[in-house]
Protein backbone atom coordinates (compact mmCIF):
# COMPACT_ATOMS: atom_id res chain seq x y z
CA UNK A 1 0.00 0.00 0.00
CA UNK A 2 2.14 2.66 -1.05
CA UNK A 3 1.63 6.39 -0.33
CA UNK A 4 0.83 8.94 -2.60
CA UNK A 5 1.74 12.67 -2.87
CA UNK A 6 1.97 15.20 -0.04
CA UNK A 7 -1.02 14.07 1.61
CA UNK A 8 -0.21 10.94 1.41
CA UNK A 9 -2.61 9.01 0.48
CA UNK A 10 -3.16 5.49 0.29
CA UNK A 11 -5.08 3.35 -1.58
CA UNK A 12 -7.02 0.00 0.15
CA UNK A 13 -8.76 -2.50 -1.51
CA UNK A 14 -11.24 -4.06 0.30
CA UNK A 15 -11.93 -4.85 3.82
CA UNK A 16 -9.05 -6.94 4.15
CA UNK A 17 -6.79 -4.17 3.97
CA UNK A 18 -9.21 -1.12 5.57
CA UNK A 19 -10.21 -3.18 8.79
CA UNK A 20 -6.78 -3.66 9.77
CA UNK A 21 -5.62 0.14 9.32
CA UNK A 22 -8.82 1.08 11.07
CA UNK A 23 -7.69 -0.97 13.42
CA UNK A 24 -4.51 -0.03 14.18
CA UNK A 25 -5.14 3.91 13.85
CA UNK A 26 -8.10 3.02 16.96
CA UNK A 27 -5.75 1.40 19.29
CA UNK A 28 -2.58 4.28 18.71
CA UNK A 29 -5.62 6.80 18.71
CA UNK A 30 -5.04 9.23 21.51
CA UNK A 31 -7.89 11.78 21.92
CA UNK A 32 -10.92 10.99 19.61
CA UNK A 33 -12.53 8.20 16.78
CA UNK A 34 -15.24 8.96 14.45
CA UNK A 35 -16.99 6.86 12.44
CA UNK A 36 -20.01 6.99 9.81
CA UNK A 37 -20.92 3.76 7.48
CA UNK A 38 -24.55 3.09 6.24
CA UNK A 39 -23.43 -0.94 7.49
CA UNK A 40 -22.48 -1.47 11.19
CA UNK A 41 -22.32 -5.00 10.62
CA UNK A 42 -20.67 -7.51 13.82
CA UNK A 43 -19.84 -10.32 12.21
CA UNK A 44 -16.40 -11.56 11.02
CA UNK A 45 -13.62 -9.58 10.50
CA UNK A 46 -16.52 -6.27 11.03
CA UNK A 47 -16.14 -7.11 14.58
CA UNK A 48 -12.40 -6.41 14.71
CA UNK A 49 -13.57 -2.56 14.38
CA UNK A 50 -16.52 -2.67 16.50
CA UNK A 51 -13.77 -4.24 19.39
CA UNK A 52 -10.93 -1.59 18.44
CA UNK A 53 -13.79 1.36 19.10
CA UNK A 54 -14.56 0.14 22.66
CA UNK A 55 -10.85 -0.38 23.31
CA UNK A 56 -10.74 3.38 22.14
CA UNK A 57 -13.14 4.44 24.35
CA UNK A 58 -12.31 2.16 27.49
CA UNK A 59 -9.02 4.21 27.41
CA UNK A 60 -11.16 7.55 27.45
CA UNK A 61 -10.78 8.90 24.34
CA UNK A 62 -14.18 10.75 22.51
CA UNK A 63 -15.59 7.55 20.43
CA UNK A 64 -19.03 9.00 18.23
CA UNK A 65 -20.25 6.68 15.74
CA UNK A 66 -22.93 7.09 13.44
CA UNK A 67 -24.33 4.76 11.30
CA UNK A 68 -27.52 4.75 8.75
CA UNK A 69 -31.25 3.98 9.79
CA UNK A 70 -31.77 1.62 6.82
CA UNK A 71 -28.54 0.17 6.30
CA UNK A 72 -28.31 -0.78 10.37
CA UNK A 73 -31.63 -1.58 11.37
CA UNK A 74 -30.60 -3.03 14.52
CA UNK A 75 -27.39 -3.30 16.68
CA UNK A 76 -26.96 -6.19 18.74
CA UNK A 77 -27.84 -6.16 22.36
CA UNK A 78 -24.57 -7.52 23.17
CA UNK A 79 -22.56 -4.79 21.12
CA UNK A 80 -25.31 -1.95 22.11
CA UNK A 81 -24.38 -2.66 25.83
CA UNK A 82 -20.72 -2.96 25.04
CA UNK A 83 -20.50 0.30 23.63
CA UNK A 84 -22.60 1.71 26.75
CA UNK A 85 -20.52 -0.06 28.92
CA UNK A 86 -17.30 1.46 27.01
CA UNK A 87 -18.44 4.88 26.50
CA UNK A 88 -19.13 4.84 22.78
CA UNK A 89 -21.23 7.37 21.69
CA UNK A 90 -23.79 5.66 19.29
CA UNK A 91 -26.37 7.67 16.81
CA UNK A 92 -28.89 6.31 14.47
CA UNK A 93 -29.15 8.51 11.15
CA UNK A 94 -32.66 9.04 10.60
CA UNK A 95 -34.53 5.60 11.99
CA UNK A 96 -36.88 3.89 10.01
CA UNK A 97 -40.56 3.85 11.17
CA UNK A 98 -43.15 1.87 10.51
CA UNK A 99 -43.89 2.38 6.48
CA UNK A 100 -40.95 4.38 6.19
CA UNK A 101 -39.61 4.07 2.79
CA UNK A 102 -42.46 4.33 1.49
CA UNK A 103 -41.78 8.13 2.08
CA UNK A 104 -39.84 9.83 -0.14
CA UNK A 105 -38.21 12.28 2.56
CA UNK A 106 -37.09 8.70 3.76
CA UNK A 107 -34.97 8.29 0.97
CA UNK A 108 -32.26 10.58 1.86
CA UNK A 109 -29.83 8.18 3.92
CA UNK A 110 -26.26 8.87 4.94
CA UNK A 111 -24.78 7.02 2.64
CA UNK A 112 -20.88 7.68 3.29
CA UNK A 113 -18.45 6.03 4.90
CA UNK A 114 -16.37 7.89 6.78
CA UNK A 115 -13.48 7.95 9.41
CA UNK A 116 -11.27 10.41 11.20
CA UNK A 117 -8.59 9.81 14.15
CA UNK A 118 -7.06 12.57 16.04
CA UNK A 119 -7.59 14.73 13.54
CA UNK A 120 -4.49 13.45 11.89
CA UNK A 121 -5.44 10.78 10.04
CA UNK A 122 -8.79 9.87 7.82
CA UNK A 123 -10.46 7.53 5.91
CA UNK A 124 -13.07 7.65 2.70
CA UNK A 125 -14.27 5.32 0.32
CA UNK A 126 -16.79 2.92 -0.71
CA UNK A 127 -16.31 -0.06 2.39
CA UNK A 128 -19.14 -0.61 5.04
CA UNK A 129 -17.82 -2.06 8.23
CA UNK A 130 -19.07 -5.43 6.98
CA UNK A 131 -16.97 -8.60 6.32
CA UNK A 132 -15.75 -9.07 2.65
CA UNK A 133 -17.24 -12.24 2.06
CA UNK A 134 -20.65 -11.38 4.12
CA UNK A 135 -23.38 -10.18 2.63
CA UNK A 136 -27.01 -10.21 4.22
CA UNK A 137 -28.88 -11.12 0.85
CA UNK A 138 -26.81 -14.28 0.59
CA UNK A 139 -26.66 -17.54 2.70
CA UNK A 140 -23.00 -18.96 3.59
CA UNK A 141 -19.97 -16.97 2.00
CA UNK A 142 -19.68 -15.11 -1.07
CA UNK A 143 -17.52 -16.95 -3.45
CA UNK A 144 -14.75 -14.27 -3.15
CA UNK A 145 -14.49 -10.88 -1.69
CA UNK A 146 -17.11 -7.88 -2.57
CA UNK A 147 -15.08 -5.58 -5.03
CA UNK A 148 -14.50 -2.23 -3.03
CA UNK A 149 -11.76 0.91 -2.43
CA UNK A 150 -11.11 3.24 0.11
CA UNK A 151 -8.45 5.95 0.89
CA UNK A 152 -6.80 7.02 3.88
CA UNK A 153 -5.10 10.51 4.02
CA UNK A 154 -2.78 12.38 6.20
CA UNK A 155 -2.49 16.34 5.28
CA UNK A 156 -4.59 19.07 5.30
CA UNK A 157 -7.89 17.45 3.85
CA UNK A 158 -7.80 15.74 7.08
CA UNK A 159 -9.53 18.43 9.03
CA UNK A 160 -11.91 18.85 6.30
CA UNK A 161 -12.93 15.32 7.16
CA UNK A 162 -12.62 15.75 10.62
CA UNK A 163 -15.62 19.14 10.34
CA UNK A 164 -18.25 17.23 8.14
CA UNK A 165 -18.68 14.81 10.71
CA UNK A 166 -18.65 16.91 13.45
CA UNK A 167 -21.25 19.29 11.94
CA UNK A 168 -23.46 16.02 11.55
CA UNK A 169 -23.03 14.91 14.53
CA UNK A 170 -23.76 18.25 16.21
CA UNK A 171 -26.89 17.80 13.75
CA UNK A 172 -27.99 15.03 15.43
CA UNK A 173 -27.05 15.98 18.62
CA UNK A 174 -29.66 19.46 17.61
CA UNK A 175 -32.49 16.96 16.71
CA UNK A 176 -32.35 15.45 20.35
CA UNK A 177 -32.30 18.35 21.68
CA UNK A 178 -35.39 19.27 19.64
CA UNK A 179 -37.10 15.99 20.90
CA UNK A 180 -36.61 17.15 24.27
CA UNK A 181 -38.27 20.37 23.86
CA UNK A 182 -34.98 22.57 23.58
CA UNK A 183 -36.87 24.15 20.52
CA UNK A 184 -34.49 27.40 20.25
CA UNK A 185 -30.89 25.94 20.82
CA UNK A 186 -32.01 22.91 18.79
CA UNK A 187 -33.12 24.88 15.93
CA UNK A 188 -29.70 27.23 16.11
CA UNK A 189 -28.18 24.13 15.77
CA UNK A 190 -29.37 22.95 13.12
CA UNK A 191 -28.77 26.26 11.23
CA UNK A 192 -25.38 25.89 12.29
CA UNK A 193 -24.41 22.35 11.20
CA UNK A 194 -26.02 22.88 8.07
CA UNK A 195 -23.11 25.48 6.85
CA UNK A 196 -20.26 23.08 5.93
CA UNK A 197 -18.84 24.57 3.26
CA UNK A 198 -17.40 23.72 0.01
CA UNK A 199 -13.66 22.76 0.43
CA UNK A 200 -11.43 23.45 -2.23
CA UNK A 201 -8.55 21.29 -3.81
CA UNK A 202 -5.85 21.51 -1.30
CA UNK A 203 -2.47 20.26 -2.42
CA UNK A 204 -3.56 16.78 -4.39
CA UNK A 205 -6.55 16.18 -2.89
CA UNK A 206 -10.38 17.60 -2.54
CA UNK A 207 -13.48 16.06 -0.11
CA UNK A 208 -16.26 16.42 -2.58
CA UNK A 209 -19.58 16.19 -0.36
CA UNK A 210 -23.23 15.59 -1.68
CA UNK A 211 -26.19 16.05 0.69
CA UNK A 212 -29.57 18.33 0.33
CA UNK A 213 -28.20 21.64 1.39
CA UNK A 214 -25.29 23.23 -0.27
CA UNK A 215 -23.53 20.41 -2.08
CA UNK A 216 -26.86 18.70 -3.73
CA UNK A 217 -24.53 18.29 -7.30
CA UNK A 218 -20.72 18.68 -6.38
CA UNK A 219 -20.34 15.48 -6.83
CA UNK A 220 -21.64 14.75 -10.25
CA UNK A 221 -20.04 18.12 -11.50
CA UNK A 222 -16.56 16.60 -10.29
CA UNK A 223 -17.78 13.62 -12.73
CA UNK A 224 -19.02 15.63 -15.78
CA UNK A 225 -16.01 17.97 -15.07
CA UNK A 226 -13.20 14.85 -15.47
CA UNK A 227 -15.19 12.84 -18.16
CA UNK A 228 -15.26 16.41 -19.99
CA UNK A 229 -11.59 17.06 -20.25
CA UNK A 230 -10.79 13.47 -20.86
CA UNK A 231 -8.52 13.22 -23.72
CA UNK A 232 -7.50 9.31 -23.69
CA UNK A 233 -9.03 7.13 -21.37
CA UNK A 234 -11.61 6.71 -18.46
CA UNK A 235 -12.06 3.65 -16.67
CA UNK A 236 -15.02 3.87 -14.31
CA UNK A 237 -16.72 0.93 -11.64
CA UNK A 238 -19.91 1.63 -10.37
CA UNK A 239 -22.00 -0.96 -8.12
CA UNK A 240 -25.24 0.59 -9.26
CA UNK A 241 -25.45 2.51 -12.70
CA UNK A 242 -28.17 5.01 -13.88
CA UNK A 243 -26.52 8.22 -14.54
CA UNK A 244 -28.69 11.27 -15.54
CA UNK A 245 -28.97 12.68 -18.93
CA UNK A 246 -25.81 15.25 -18.59
CA UNK A 247 -23.73 12.62 -17.55
CA UNK A 248 -24.46 9.66 -19.90
CA UNK A 249 -23.98 12.60 -22.49
CA UNK A 250 -20.65 13.75 -21.14
CA UNK A 251 -19.64 9.47 -21.21
CA UNK A 252 -21.15 9.27 -25.16
CA UNK A 253 -19.16 12.47 -26.06
CA UNK A 254 -16.13 11.37 -24.84
CA UNK A 255 -16.26 8.09 -26.49
CA UNK A 256 -17.07 9.97 -29.67
CA UNK A 257 -13.94 12.05 -29.70
CA UNK A 258 -11.79 9.40 -29.27
CA UNK A 259 -11.37 8.82 -25.74
CA UNK A 260 -11.87 5.07 -24.61
CA UNK A 261 -14.40 4.34 -22.03
CA UNK A 262 -14.38 1.53 -19.71
CA UNK A 263 -17.56 0.82 -17.39
CA UNK A 264 -17.32 -1.81 -14.92
CA UNK A 265 -20.43 -2.69 -13.61
CA UNK A 266 -22.50 -5.18 -11.86
CA UNK A 267 -22.80 -8.98 -12.92
CA UNK A 268 -24.30 -10.19 -9.81
CA UNK A 269 -26.81 -7.95 -8.84
CA UNK A 270 -28.38 -7.66 -4.68
CA UNK A 271 -31.22 -5.84 -6.21
CA UNK A 272 -33.18 -6.55 -9.01
CA UNK A 273 -34.86 -3.27 -10.04
CA UNK A 274 -31.67 -1.02 -10.25
CA UNK A 275 -29.42 -3.93 -12.79
CA UNK A 276 -31.70 -4.08 -15.28
CA UNK A 277 -32.58 -0.28 -14.95
CA UNK A 278 -28.98 0.04 -15.69
CA UNK A 279 -29.31 -2.69 -18.43
CA UNK A 280 -31.87 -0.75 -20.37
CA UNK A 281 -29.19 2.21 -20.47
CA UNK A 282 -25.68 -0.57 -22.66
CA UNK A 283 -28.08 0.19 -25.76
CA UNK A 284 -27.09 4.01 -25.93
CA UNK A 285 -23.31 3.52 -24.24
CA UNK A 286 -22.51 0.42 -27.06
CA UNK A 287 -23.16 2.33 -30.24
CA UNK A 288 -21.19 5.31 -29.17
CA UNK A 289 -18.22 2.74 -28.67
CA UNK A 290 -18.14 2.51 -25.40
CA UNK A 291 -16.88 -1.00 -23.45
CA UNK A 292 -19.57 -2.41 -20.57
CA UNK A 293 -17.55 -5.34 -18.50
CA UNK A 294 -20.17 -7.23 -15.61
CA UNK A 295 -18.14 -8.32 -12.79
CA UNK A 296 -19.05 -11.77 -12.02
CA UNK A 297 -16.11 -12.93 -9.46
CA UNK A 298 -18.35 -11.65 -6.52
CA UNK A 299 -19.99 -8.45 -5.89
CA UNK A 300 -19.21 -5.24 -7.36
CA UNK A 301 -19.52 -2.75 -4.37
CA UNK A 302 -16.94 0.21 -5.64
CA UNK A 303 -17.56 3.92 -6.51
CA UNK A 304 -14.11 4.83 -8.25
CA UNK A 305 -13.01 6.40 -11.90
CA UNK A 306 -9.82 7.24 -13.61
CA UNK A 307 -9.22 9.90 -16.36
CA UNK A 308 -6.27 9.62 -18.15
CA UNK A 309 -4.17 8.24 -15.62
CA UNK A 310 -4.49 11.40 -13.48
CA UNK A 311 -7.22 12.23 -12.13
CA UNK A 312 -9.13 9.57 -9.76
CA UNK A 313 -11.67 9.65 -7.15
CA UNK A 314 -12.75 6.88 -4.50
CA UNK A 315 -16.11 7.29 -2.71
CA UNK A 316 -19.59 6.17 -1.69
CA UNK A 317 -21.69 7.73 -3.81
CA UNK A 318 -22.73 5.67 -6.85
CA UNK A 319 -23.77 6.96 -10.06
CA UNK A 320 -27.42 6.58 -9.32
CA UNK A 321 -30.45 9.26 -8.19
CA UNK A 322 -30.41 7.52 -4.42
CA UNK A 323 -26.45 8.71 -4.34
CA UNK A 324 -26.78 12.06 -6.94
CA UNK A 325 -30.09 13.30 -5.55
CA UNK A 326 -30.91 12.06 -2.03
CA UNK A 327 -28.74 10.42 0.00
CA UNK A 328 -25.53 12.01 1.84
CA UNK A 329 -22.20 10.70 0.13
CA UNK A 330 -18.66 11.36 0.26
CA UNK A 331 -15.74 11.36 -2.26
CA UNK A 332 -11.93 12.46 -2.41
CA UNK A 333 -10.74 13.44 -5.86
CA UNK A 334 -7.08 13.09 -6.56
CA UNK A 335 -4.32 14.83 -9.08
CA UNK A 336 -2.10 11.87 -8.69
CA UNK A 337 -0.92 9.42 -11.61
CA UNK A 338 1.13 6.99 -8.76
CA UNK A 339 -2.66 6.91 -7.55
CA UNK A 340 -4.79 7.03 -10.62
CA UNK A 341 -2.67 4.52 -12.26
CA UNK A 342 -2.39 1.99 -9.10
CA UNK A 343 -6.21 2.24 -9.00
CA UNK A 344 -6.86 2.42 -12.93
CA UNK A 345 -5.07 -1.01 -12.59
CA UNK A 346 -7.00 -2.79 -10.21
CA UNK A 347 -10.20 -2.21 -12.05
CA UNK A 348 -8.74 -2.86 -15.66
CA UNK A 349 -7.34 -6.65 -13.70
CA UNK A 350 -11.26 -7.04 -12.47
CA UNK A 351 -11.98 -6.40 -16.04
CA UNK A 352 -9.85 -8.97 -17.10
CA UNK A 353 -10.07 -11.63 -14.73
CA UNK A 354 -13.52 -11.34 -13.23
CA UNK A 355 -15.74 -9.96 -15.80
CA UNK A 356 -17.45 -10.64 -18.82
CA UNK A 357 -17.53 -7.84 -21.51
CA UNK A 358 -20.81 -7.83 -22.95
CA UNK A 359 -21.01 -7.95 -26.65
CA UNK A 360 -22.92 -5.45 -28.98
CA UNK A 361 -24.89 -7.71 -31.05
CA UNK A 362 -25.54 -10.31 -28.21
CA UNK A 363 -27.35 -6.80 -26.69
CA UNK A 364 -29.13 -6.14 -29.11
CA UNK A 365 -30.41 -10.11 -29.88
CA UNK A 366 -31.60 -10.25 -26.24
CA UNK A 367 -35.21 -11.77 -26.20
CA UNK A 368 -38.12 -9.23 -25.58
CA UNK A 369 -38.76 -10.44 -22.03
CA UNK A 370 -35.52 -9.22 -21.32
CA UNK A 371 -36.03 -5.97 -23.26
CA UNK A 372 -39.52 -5.27 -21.44
CA UNK A 373 -38.15 -6.24 -18.18
CA UNK A 374 -35.35 -3.35 -18.55
CA UNK A 375 -38.09 -0.49 -19.67
CA UNK A 376 -40.48 -1.23 -16.48
CA UNK A 377 -37.36 -1.07 -13.97
CA UNK A 378 -36.43 1.96 -15.69
CA UNK A 379 -39.83 3.38 -15.89
CA UNK A 380 -39.66 2.63 -12.16
CA UNK A 381 -37.16 4.29 -11.14
CA UNK A 382 -38.08 7.14 -12.81
CA UNK A 383 -40.99 7.58 -11.43
CA UNK A 384 -39.55 6.63 -8.44
CA UNK A 385 -37.01 9.36 -8.48
CA UNK A 386 -40.59 11.51 -9.66
CA UNK A 387 -41.73 10.93 -6.60
CA UNK A 388 -39.28 12.63 -5.12
CA UNK A 389 -40.17 15.89 -6.19
CA UNK A 390 -36.75 15.63 -8.20
CA UNK A 391 -35.72 16.32 -12.04
CA UNK A 392 -33.04 13.51 -13.41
Amino acid sequence: MPAYAAHDIRLLTGAVDLFPALVQAMDAAQHEVRLETYIFDTAGAAADVAHAMVRAAQRGLKVCLVVDGAGTRVLPAVWRARFEQAGVQYRVYAPLRIGGLWRPSHWRRLHRKLCVIDQTLAFCGGINILDDFLDPHVKGLLPAARFDFAVSLRGPLVQAVHDTMAQLWSRLEALRELRGKDVVGALDALRSADQTPHWAMRGTAQLVLRDNVLHRAHIERAYRKAIGLARHDIVLACAYFFPGLRLRRALVMAAQRGVRVRLLLQGHYEYFLPYHAARQLYGQMLSAGIEIYEYHASFLHAKVAVVDGQWATVGSSNLDPLSLLLAREANVVVQDAALAQALAAKVEDAMRAGSAKVDPEAYLARGWWMRAIGVLASMVLRFGVFLTGKRY
